[in-house]
């Protein structure tokens, strides 16, 4: 089937289209919807398959025949129709006038359509320069190692109990027993050690343990909301807490003794074999690196106030079917990740949208840096994208997708990765140690809290 298509600038994230059908084409199409009727029907004195027109017409009625043929000729129409407007749609594409169905296809007639596509918004940016990151250094610096030994020390923490009869103060490492009275089961456990330290309870939680003394038994109950959709939804957790002991961290110094825990020498050793492993590691994670901070850092040059819902909710809806995937091929169900992390269903989600929000941004300004830059994907690109992927027969699968409707979202894809390689490539970069920043930056805070 050959089809006719005109379509204006998008307007409001629409694009209005016409599309015209040849006469030849409709009569096909309608044709073939009578031999279906009359395949799949029994009609009294004809065998199956052979009953004329006329009667298939007194008995299911012309403008039923009509509309199942119409209905036929927008289905073949739509991907032929995004592929000759390379558009990929947001959400369904609608045929015929707002809020009317379209009219029907008639013989020997010329089948002219109007559709309506809902597209990503074509946002700009507040600068299309290739924007300034920082990245720590290639080579291991003397913070990054003694920040990976300092995580292996962690492993050889003992907690014991300090002398002090005094209240539970925030900072402190405290052992409890947790009860779960109400929604709290992740919380609950026998001896729990936990750090009051704002980031590892609950601040509620954390905010009643405060103040407790060894021996002390308290009920604390507390609510977190959030909101979904302009709807804000609240969930109440109750527990019952008994402070067994506060403690206080006992991190081994770093000797030729603890190095041999680990299977070296002495420490220098150590050292050495923890450099080398970040440096390798390093080679990986720089490159990756650089790209998520280019990515993010462009994101937030996007002059677009409020993401259209509909095509958050797209992104969203991709995200979310990419995790699931995820856990499925790790032989894991939502319910058993959201329970192993103590996660609410609702807070789940919640995080999801705002990733989602983020992700929509940052691919809407990689469109406006292709665009800007006049970048776009050729068959060549295509037939590359599809290779890679190691499909058996490359031929095949891009007819399958052309026939789709769905090569011009390979072709958006195309397009963003030509955006980031460029924008990688010209990005200015600083190279900062920031382990040592944040070890600074902590030294710092102890500091003012001391005095």
């Amino acid at each position: 089937m050959k089809i006719t298509v005109t379509a204006e600038k998008p307007v409001d994230e629409k694009v209005a289209a016409t599309v015209t059908v040849a006469s030849a084409d409709v009569d096909k199409a309608i044709a073939k919807t009578y031999k279906d009727i009359a395949k799949k029907y029994n009609f009294q004195g004809f065998r199956r398959g052979h009953a004329p027109r006329p009667v298939i017409d007194g008995i299911i009625g012309r403008e039923a025949v009509l509309a199942q043929a119409t209905n036929d000729l927008l289905t073949a129409i739509e991907p032929l129709m995004l592929e000759e407007l390379d558009l990929t749609p947001v959400g369904r594409v609608n045929f015929g006038p707002e809020d009317a169905d379209p009219e029907f296809a008639a013989q020997g007639a010329d089948y002219v359509v109007s559709a309506t596509i809902r597209v990503r918004p074509a946002a700009e940016l507040t600068s299309y320069d290739a924007p300034e990151i920082n990245l720590p250094p290639e080579e291991a610096t003397e913070a990054e190692i003694n920040w990976q030994i300092d995580q292996l020390l962690n492993y050889q923490v003992t907690y014991e109990d300090i002398d002090e009869d005094r209240a539970a103060e925030p900072g402190d490492i405290v052992s409890v027993d947790i009860e779960n009275v109400d929604g709290a089961g992740h919380l609950a456990g026998k001896n729990r050690i936990l750090a009051l330290d704002g980031q590892q309870i609950p601040e509620q939680l954390q905010d009643g343990i405060v103040g407790m003394k060894k021996g002390e038994e308290k009920a604390i109950e507390w609510t977190r909301s959030h909101e979904h959709e302009g709807e804000v939804h609240s969930h109440t957790f109750s527990v019952k807490v008994t402070l067994n002991a506060i403690k206080k961290a006992v991190k081994p110094e770093l000797d030729d003794e603890i190095a041999k825990k680990f299977g070296y020498d002495d420490v220098a050793a150590l050292r050495a074999a923890v450099k080398e492993e970040i440096e390798a590691d390093k080679k990986t994670t720089i490159p990756n690196l650089k790209e998520d901070r280019v990515v993010d850092a462009v994101g937030k040059l996007l002059d677009l106030e409020v993401v259209p819902e509909d095509y958050k909710n797209e992104v969203f809806n991709e995200l979310a079917s990419e995790f699931l995937n995820q856990l499925q091929r790790q032989n894991v169900s939502l319910d058993m990740f959201l329970r192993a992390r103590g996660l609410k269903s609702d807070d789940f989600i919640a995080d999801l949208r705002l990733q989602a929000d983020d992700r929509a941004r940052q691919s809407l300004a990689l469109d406006a840096v292709a665009a800007k830059l006049g970048l776009d994907a050729t068959d060549e690109d295509v037939r590359s994208e599809f290779e890679k992927a190691g499909v058996e027969d490359v031929d095949a699968s891009i007819k399958e997708w052309k026939d789709q409707g769905r090569l011009p979202a390979i072709r958006d894809s195309i397009r963003r990765t030509k955006a980031l390689d460029w924008l990688v490539e010209n990005a200015k970069v600083n190279i900062v140690d920031e382990v040592a920043e944040r070890a600074a930056a902590a030294e710092g805070d102890k500091s003012e809290d001391a005095e």
